[in-house]
């Protein structure tokens, strides 16, 4: 079995290009790779348990990516964000930093990984017309 976390905060450090994400402290990072875990065994059903002795690559970076965007979207919403704002016949606006979690697109890379099972009991009534 794979033992977790699956990937380090160093990894984490190493791939982002954000300098807030740079600046995060490792105990955040750490939590926030243990999220982006969790998402990854619920999206494909698989706990990655006594079948694999390491984390495939594809999932490695699933982790990452998805690592980055919710330390990344812990950051950006703890900023104030002003969307627009006027001032007589001037406005501006500000879009928010934050990384849409379904738009990375990861489904690609845990595709190969992904169980097909029940979620639960069936209950079927019937009765009688």
């Amino acid at each position: 079995m794979a033992a977790r976390p699956w990937v380090t905060p160093e990894e984490v450090i190493q791939y982002t290009s954000h300098e807030d994400v740079l600046k995060r402290p490792v105990e955040k990072l750490v939590f926030d790779i243990s999220r982006a875990e969790l998402k990854v065994i619920a999206k494909t059903n698989n706990s990655f348990g006594e079948e694999y002795q390491e984390i495939p690559e594809p999932v490695k970076m699933a982790v990452i990516l998805l690592a980055e965007a919710y330390a990344k979207n812990s950051i950006e919403a703890t900023k104030k964000q002003i969307r627009s704002e006027t001032f007589d016949d001037y406005s501006y606006s500000v879009e928010s930093g934050t990384v849409d979690i379904e738009g990375l697109d990861i489904d690609d890379l845990l595709a190969e990984y992904v169980l097909a099972k029940g979620r639960g009991k069936t209950v079927v009534r019937m009765r009688a017309l």
